[in-house]
């Protein structure tokens, strides 16, 4: 029997909690999943902006706090509510809920449930800004290249974050049960929290080639054209950019990346949005294109026609990875965070050492002497074991273990 008729045969009532929909990346990727298992489920979050979302969640019953009625100017430049972010969770009203699953890079595992309400939290990460990237944080605020924060508002930066830390740890504490998207963030959420949890990877859309070219060609014959698309000695110099495909914050290190191609001069291009992108503009050479959002259908085309996928950020998971190993590129990543339980060196592709702009151009130079020995069909096969049939089971099963279903 399924997880939703169990639920249906106790009578509970489920919703769903996330930080923001302010910007549609990864996280939002596994809300999407979880919204799909669960349909009925209001979606709790600090701030909607449905415009930014591009018709995400169109239909849901999204439930916005108390921020939403502030200003369109404050909520567009909601970093500046930083002070309001930790109380807003707690004034959800999740009375009705028997269960509740959060998920949360920061805020949303902060609310409070009543006592026999279980609380699921879904962590992509600990808040990052407070632990392990805190000094780092504190120099890109009081760089003049991001101009995001008054003299006055950095002079008290310290005082904020560490209550933030304080804050960050207790509210660890309220989830009964933790999941976490890689083994990378299950060691931070041990060392900072103190808490067991459970790795169960991302949900992943990994079933494009024959939708790709359906994209691209229009033509009946998929198979034979799906074939085509993958002998990468088909695609032209023009065809094989390299790619990212990535909020543009600075924790991403997409500047990093910008840095390097300006050196080597190959073609790169990026797709995302995110408060980085006029420097990013500014600092990039002609070879170097930022495309901002793109859709879906856009997007297929962009990896179908890369020749491999640059990440050069430490990030939890990396759902960006395993999409771009869907179409059979291959990618060069830091050697650092979920990167390493996703590529296998050699296989799915290269890892580089240090985050420099020199050392990443190294590393993709020497992709450049390696790259006839990468199979798209090994690629390929990789990226299935992260799929969204495999999250969806897996999470069904974790929770029908709670509920002893």
């Amino acid at each position: 029997m399924s997880i939703l008729n169990n639920m249906e045969k106790k009578d509970l009532k489920i919703a769903i909690v996330h930080d923001f929909l302010v910007q549609y990346g990864g996280a939002e990727k596994v809300l999407e999943a979880i919204a799909e298992m669960f349909p009925e489920a209001p979606i709790y979050t600090l701030l909607y902006n449905k415009e930014k979302m591009h018709g995400k969640f169109e239909g849901k019953d999204i439930r916005p706090s108390y921020l939403q009625k502030f200003p369109k100017f404050l909520r567009h430049h909601y970093r500046w509510l930083l002070p309001f972010f930790p109380v807003m969770p707690e004034t959800f009203n999740l009375r009705d809920f028997g269960l509740v699953i959060s998920s949360s890079g920061a805020w949303s595992k902060g609310i409070v449930t009543k006592l026999d309400t279980i609380h699921i939290a879904y962590l992509h990460s600990p808040m990052r800004f407070v632990w392990d990237y805190h000094e780092q944080y504190i120099r890109e605020v009081q760089s003049q290249k991001l101009k995001v924060q008054s003299s006055i508002e950095n002079f008290f930066l310290r005082p904020i974050l560490n209550y933030l830390r304080i804050w960050d740890r207790l509210a660890a504490d309220r989830p009964d049960h933790i999941i976490v998207n890689s083994k990378y963030t299950q060691e931070r959420v041990k060392k900072y929290y103190r808490r067991e949890s459970t790795v169960i990877y991302p949900p992943v859309n990994v079933d494009n080639v024959l939708d790709v070219v359906s994209v691209l060609n229009g033509k009946n014959n998929q198979l034979e054209q799906a074939q085509r698309l993958n002998k990468r000695s088909d695609r032209t110099l023009e065809q094989n950019y390299f790619l990212i495909v990535s909020r543009l914050s600075p924790y991403k290190k997409v500047d990093l990346a910008v840095e390097a191609f300006n050196k080597l001069g190959f073609p790169l291009v990026i797709i995302g949005e995110g408060r980085q992108k006029k420097y990013l503009e500014k600092i990039a050479g002609k070879n170097v294109k930022i495309l901002g959002w793109k859709n879906e259908n856009e997007l297929k085309k962009y990896y179908t026609n890369a020749r491999a996928f640059i990440f050069p950020a430490i990030d939890d998971f990396g759902i960006t990875i395993v999409e771009s190993m869907s179409y059979g590129i291959p990618v060069i990543a830091f050697r650092d965070g979920g990167a390493k339980e996703i590529v296998r060196e050699g296989i799915e592709g290269e890892f580089f050492g240090a985050q420099t702009a020199e050392v990443l151009a190294d590393s993709v130079r020497r992709f450049i002497g390696n790259e006839k020995k990468y199979n798209p069909e090994e690629i390929k096969k990789r990226a299935q074991e992260f799929s969204k049939e495999r999250f969806v089971r897996e999470f069904g099963e974790y929770i029908n273990k709670i509920f002893n279903f």
